[in-house]
């Protein structure tokens, strides 16, 4: 399943094995490898390819058909993400102008991603 899926982002990303390689730190072989299934990725290289991609492990994995994360599952990757600890801690601190500021912000970064 990985395989499969792996190669179909890759070539509807026009992306050769090299290039996404390269943007994964793996090599063209290890690609290869991947959509053959002679291979599989680690933990870290997985996530890597999901980020490459913006699709869930799950996907990848053939755990789920529904390759984006939901609105829910997004801001849980967000919330446990320990560089912004710091920072979403004083969120309940800031005051309503900024907190306006930053929803337009998430929604740039969100409708950027898509």
């Amino acid at each position: 399943m990985l395989g499969e899926r792996l190669k179909k982002l890759r070539t509807e990303s026009k992306l050769t094995q090299d290039e996404l390689g390269k943007k994964i730190n793996v090599t063209k072989v290890s690609i290869s490898g991947y959509e053959n299934g002679n291979r599989s990725p680690d933990t870290e290289t997985l996530q890597k390819i999901a980020d490459t991609f913006n699709v869930t492990t799950d996907y990848l994995l053939g755990r789920s058909d529904n390759p984006r994360k939901t609105a829910d599952e997004e801001f849980e990757v967000f919330a446990n993400d320990p560089e912004l600890e710091r920072w979403y801690r004083k969120l309940p601190e800031s005051d309503e102008e900024d907190i306006r500021k930053l929803r337009e912000m998430w929604d740039i970064i969100r409708r950027d991603k898509k």
